[in-house]
């Protein structure tokens, strides 16, 4: 096998590697509500639940913007609540927002826990394969990595709880809940853009947007 091939292995297994322990966001359960037979909702409060102002509304952002392109109008929560750090909720303040911007739906996430989990990873020799027929092909493609070093891995998962709600009556009526897992985000722009497009697959499939 010629250098070229031998480089393209090894580049297949780095990548199978990326695969099984990259990012994703993955739906771990779901329920609907099947005793909800409301008409198909015109306008949606997104909300975020999140001790940081700034990510609270940047989830809020992201996910209103999928919801417009999916032709139903959403409005952000950072938009038409006030909500300083530290201060208590004004349910009554809620509520007659909710009444006064014609809201017939909420969406509202919540970061449920954050898992870290640290994985002694053992060092392993890379053995020879039967095809590498080029000595100097193989020996110059494995000479520098020869053996890989025992090294620890730490993931971790990020699990949101995301509820609908109709509000157009009553306390708000729940329609569709899911809990999802993020797995080693990169950064908390690319958590919401996976969770914001999870949540979209979702209620589409559910028939709820």
């Amino acid at each position: 096998m010629n250098l070229k091939k031998t480089t393209w292995v090894l580049v297949m297994m780095v990548c199978l590697a990326t695969l099984a322990y990259g990012k994703s966001t993955k739906l771990i359960v779901s329920w609907k509500n099947p005793e909800y037979s409301g008409t198909r909702f015109h306008r949606i409060l997104v909300l975020g639940m999140s001790a940081k102002p700034g990510v609270r509304a940047d989830f809020e952002d992201a996910l209103s913007a999928l919801i417009t392109q999916a032709g139903v109008e959403a409005v952000p929560g950072n938009t038409i609540l006030l909500r300083p750090e530290g201060t208590k909720l004004d349910l009554n303040y809620l509520k007659t927002q909710v009444s006064a911007f014609k809201i017939d739906a909420v969406i509202v996430s919540r970061l449920v826990k954050v898992d870290k989990n640290i994985t002694y990873v053992p060092g392993t020799p890379y053995m020879p394969y039967p095809y590498y027929g080029s000595f100097y092909g193989y020996y110059g493609a494995l000479y520098p990595v020869v053996y890989s070093p025992d090294y620890l891995r730490e993931d971790t998962t990020v699990r949101v709880e995301t509820n609908v709600y109709a509000v157009t009556s009553g306390e708000g009526q729940l329609v569709w809940t899911g809990t999802s897992d993020t797995f080693n985000p990169k950064s908390a722009d690319k958590a919401i853009s996976g969770l914001s497009k999870l949540i979209m697959k979702e209620l589409q499939k559910a028939a709820i947007l």
